[in-house]
Protein backbone atom coordinates (compact mmCIF):
# COMPACT_ATOMS: atom_id res chain seq x y z
CA UNK A 1 0.00 0.00 0.00
CA UNK A 2 1.58 3.47 -0.86
CA UNK A 3 2.37 5.12 1.69
CA UNK A 4 0.23 8.51 0.44
CA UNK A 5 -2.78 5.99 0.69
CA UNK A 6 -1.78 5.30 4.15
CA UNK A 7 -1.63 9.17 4.83
CA UNK A 8 -4.86 9.97 2.95
CA UNK A 9 -6.41 7.13 5.21
CA UNK A 10 -5.45 9.43 8.38
CA UNK A 11 -6.42 12.39 6.65
CA UNK A 12 -9.97 10.86 6.44
CA UNK A 13 -10.03 10.19 9.78
CA UNK A 14 -9.75 13.52 10.83
CA UNK A 15 -12.28 14.80 8.57
CA UNK A 16 -14.43 12.23 9.97
CA UNK A 17 -14.09 13.35 13.70
CA UNK A 18 -11.12 12.13 15.05
CA UNK A 19 -8.60 14.32 16.92
CA UNK A 20 -5.55 15.05 16.42
CA UNK A 21 -4.27 13.28 19.37
CA UNK A 22 -6.02 10.00 18.63
CA UNK A 23 -4.86 10.02 14.95
CA UNK A 24 -1.44 10.23 15.89
CA UNK A 25 -1.66 7.52 19.06
CA UNK A 26 -2.03 5.05 15.98
CA UNK A 27 1.21 6.23 14.67
CA UNK A 28 3.73 6.08 17.16
CA UNK A 29 5.29 3.15 15.75
CA UNK A 30 6.83 1.73 12.76
CA UNK A 31 5.74 1.51 9.72
CA UNK A 32 3.20 3.80 10.75
CA UNK A 33 5.68 6.56 12.23
CA UNK A 34 6.19 7.54 8.80
CA UNK A 35 3.04 8.36 7.91
CA UNK A 36 3.72 10.58 11.10
CA UNK A 37 6.71 12.02 9.93
CA UNK A 38 4.87 12.82 6.44
CA UNK A 39 1.87 14.38 7.95
CA UNK A 40 3.63 16.38 10.46
CA UNK A 41 5.82 17.86 7.67
CA UNK A 42 2.33 18.11 5.17
CA UNK A 43 0.95 20.37 7.90
CA UNK A 44 3.14 22.38 9.00
CA UNK A 45 4.58 22.74 5.42
CA UNK A 46 1.50 23.99 4.49
CA UNK A 47 1.12 25.73 7.09
CA UNK A 48 3.81 27.89 6.55
CA UNK A 49 3.40 28.14 3.34
CA UNK A 50 0.71 30.84 3.76
CA UNK A 51 3.37 32.36 6.76
CA UNK A 52 4.42 35.06 4.18
CA UNK A 53 0.78 35.36 2.65
CA UNK A 54 0.70 33.80 -0.28
CA UNK A 55 1.35 29.58 -1.24
CA UNK A 56 3.56 29.89 -4.14
CA UNK A 57 4.02 27.44 -7.07
CA UNK A 58 8.12 27.23 -5.63
CA UNK A 59 6.48 26.13 -2.11
CA UNK A 60 4.55 23.10 -3.52
CA UNK A 61 7.21 22.35 -5.39
CA UNK A 62 9.50 21.86 -2.73
CA UNK A 63 7.46 19.57 -1.03
CA UNK A 64 7.06 17.82 -3.90
CA UNK A 65 11.56 17.44 -3.89
CA UNK A 66 11.52 16.66 -0.77
CA UNK A 67 9.49 13.40 -0.83
CA UNK A 68 10.10 12.36 -4.59
CA UNK A 69 6.57 11.86 -4.81
CA UNK A 70 6.08 8.95 -7.89
CA UNK A 71 3.68 10.04 -10.89
CA UNK A 72 1.09 7.50 -9.65
CA UNK A 73 0.94 9.39 -6.21
CA UNK A 74 0.84 13.05 -6.92
CA UNK A 75 -3.03 13.08 -6.81
CA UNK A 76 -3.13 11.98 -3.21
CA UNK A 77 0.03 13.89 -2.02
CA UNK A 78 -1.45 17.20 -3.60
CA UNK A 79 -4.69 15.94 -1.54
CA UNK A 80 -3.52 15.74 1.60
CA UNK A 81 -1.39 19.01 1.26
CA UNK A 82 -4.68 21.15 0.06
CA UNK A 83 -6.14 19.23 2.81
CA UNK A 84 -3.62 20.64 5.35
CA UNK A 85 -3.89 23.55 4.39
CA UNK A 86 -7.35 24.07 4.88
CA UNK A 87 -7.54 23.23 7.83
CA UNK A 88 -8.10 25.65 10.56
CA UNK A 89 -6.55 24.17 13.51
CA UNK A 90 -3.08 26.45 13.98
CA UNK A 91 0.12 25.22 13.75
CA UNK A 92 1.29 25.74 16.99
CA UNK A 93 -1.13 22.71 17.91
CA UNK A 94 0.01 20.36 15.58
CA UNK A 95 3.50 20.97 16.65
CA UNK A 96 2.94 20.42 19.56
CA UNK A 97 1.20 16.95 18.99
CA UNK A 98 4.05 16.37 17.02
CA UNK A 99 6.17 17.01 20.08
CA UNK A 100 4.04 14.78 22.10
CA UNK A 101 5.05 11.97 19.42
CA UNK A 102 8.31 12.18 18.65
CA UNK A 103 9.36 12.29 22.45
CA UNK A 104 13.04 13.46 22.90
CA UNK A 105 14.02 11.83 18.89
CA UNK A 106 15.48 15.05 18.77
CA UNK A 107 17.42 14.06 15.46
CA UNK A 108 13.95 13.46 13.88
CA UNK A 109 12.98 17.01 15.30
CA UNK A 110 15.74 17.91 13.13
CA UNK A 111 14.87 15.96 10.16
CA UNK A 112 11.46 18.30 10.30
CA UNK A 113 13.21 21.31 10.25
CA UNK A 114 15.08 20.66 7.35
CA UNK A 115 12.12 19.18 5.65
CA UNK A 116 9.97 22.86 6.08
CA UNK A 117 13.67 24.56 6.14
CA UNK A 118 13.68 23.50 2.04
CA UNK A 119 10.23 24.64 1.64
CA UNK A 120 10.74 28.29 3.42
CA UNK A 121 13.40 29.12 1.23
CA UNK A 122 11.62 27.30 -1.98
CA UNK A 123 10.97 30.92 -3.49
CA UNK A 124 14.43 32.22 -2.89
CA UNK A 125 13.37 34.82 -0.14
CA UNK A 126 13.40 34.05 3.55
CA UNK A 127 10.37 35.92 4.87
CA UNK A 128 10.18 37.49 8.05
CA UNK A 129 7.29 35.63 9.07
CA UNK A 130 8.76 32.45 8.03
CA UNK A 131 11.49 32.86 10.31
CA UNK A 132 9.03 33.67 13.63
CA UNK A 133 6.85 30.61 12.36
CA UNK A 134 9.78 28.13 12.33
CA UNK A 135 11.62 29.80 15.33
CA UNK A 136 8.46 28.98 17.27
CA UNK A 137 8.01 25.77 16.07
CA UNK A 138 11.57 24.89 17.04
CA UNK A 139 10.89 26.27 20.18
CA UNK A 140 7.56 23.77 20.99
CA UNK A 141 9.98 21.11 19.74
CA UNK A 142 12.43 22.18 22.40
CA UNK A 143 15.72 21.98 20.22
CA UNK A 144 18.71 23.24 21.37
CA UNK A 145 19.04 26.92 20.36
CA UNK A 146 22.56 25.94 19.00
CA UNK A 147 21.18 23.11 16.68
CA UNK A 148 18.27 25.24 15.47
CA UNK A 149 20.65 27.77 14.48
CA UNK A 150 22.98 24.96 12.95
CA UNK A 151 20.01 24.02 10.52
CA UNK A 152 19.11 27.63 9.90
CA UNK A 153 22.82 28.61 8.62
CA UNK A 154 22.81 25.38 6.21
CA UNK A 155 19.27 26.53 4.58
CA UNK A 156 19.39 30.46 5.10
CA UNK A 157 21.87 32.59 2.54
CA UNK A 158 22.09 35.77 4.79
CA UNK A 159 22.46 33.42 7.71
CA UNK A 160 25.86 33.21 8.96
CA UNK A 161 27.66 29.91 7.33
CA UNK A 162 30.68 29.25 9.70
CA UNK A 163 31.47 25.96 10.24
CA UNK A 164 31.10 25.59 13.80
CA UNK A 165 27.64 26.63 13.59
CA UNK A 166 26.96 23.85 10.77
CA UNK A 167 28.04 21.36 13.21
CA UNK A 168 26.79 22.79 16.40
CA UNK A 169 29.77 23.35 18.09
CA UNK A 170 31.69 26.00 20.12
CA UNK A 171 35.23 27.71 18.37
CA UNK A 172 36.97 27.06 21.40
CA UNK A 173 36.22 23.28 21.68
CA UNK A 174 38.86 20.65 21.11
CA UNK A 175 39.41 19.71 17.88
CA UNK A 176 39.16 15.79 19.13
CA UNK A 177 35.77 16.80 20.25
CA UNK A 178 34.87 18.15 17.22
CA UNK A 179 35.16 15.45 15.50
CA UNK A 180 33.44 13.19 17.53
CA UNK A 181 30.38 15.66 16.72
CA UNK A 182 30.87 15.29 13.19
CA UNK A 183 30.84 11.61 13.14
CA UNK A 184 27.94 12.07 15.25
CA UNK A 185 26.12 13.58 12.76
CA UNK A 186 27.70 11.51 9.84
CA UNK A 187 25.93 8.50 11.36
CA UNK A 188 22.64 10.46 12.56
CA UNK A 189 22.17 11.68 8.92
CA UNK A 190 22.89 7.95 7.43
CA UNK A 191 19.69 6.86 4.76
CA UNK A 192 19.35 4.08 6.92
CA UNK A 193 19.08 5.83 10.75
CA UNK A 194 16.42 8.39 9.32
CA UNK A 195 14.57 5.46 8.19
CA UNK A 196 14.92 3.81 11.14
CA UNK A 197 13.77 6.99 13.05
CA UNK A 198 10.18 7.20 11.35
CA UNK A 199 11.32 9.53 8.00
CA UNK A 200 9.62 7.52 4.82
CA UNK A 201 12.19 6.40 2.22
CA UNK A 202 10.96 9.33 0.18
CA UNK A 203 12.38 11.74 2.14
CA UNK A 204 15.75 10.73 2.87
CA UNK A 205 17.19 12.79 -0.28
CA UNK A 206 16.88 15.59 3.04
CA UNK A 207 20.21 13.92 3.97
CA UNK A 208 22.27 14.78 0.66
CA UNK A 209 22.43 18.66 1.39
CA UNK A 210 23.00 18.19 5.08
CA UNK A 211 25.80 15.52 5.02
CA UNK A 212 27.19 18.22 2.21
CA UNK A 213 27.46 20.54 4.79
CA UNK A 214 28.59 19.23 7.53
CA UNK A 215 31.36 17.35 5.46
CA UNK A 216 32.34 20.74 4.29
CA UNK A 217 32.54 22.40 7.44
CA UNK A 218 34.62 19.44 9.50
CA UNK A 219 37.03 19.77 6.02
CA UNK A 220 37.12 23.60 6.39
CA UNK A 221 37.76 23.32 10.70
CA UNK A 222 39.80 20.25 10.21
CA UNK A 223 41.81 22.17 7.46
CA UNK A 224 42.52 25.45 9.40
CA UNK A 225 43.62 23.32 12.33
CA UNK A 226 46.35 21.57 10.43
Amino acid sequence: MSIWTRINDAIEALRQGESLAEVFERLRTPPERSVAFTIAVIALGAKMAKADGQVTRDEVTAFREVFQIAKDDEAGAARVFNLARQDVAGFEEYAQRIRGLFADDHACFCDLMEGLFHIAMADGTYHPNEDVFLERVSEIFEMNPARYQAIKARFVPDAELDPYAVLGVSQDAELADIRKKWRELVRETHPDAMIARGVPEEAVLLAEKKMIAINQAWDQINGAAA
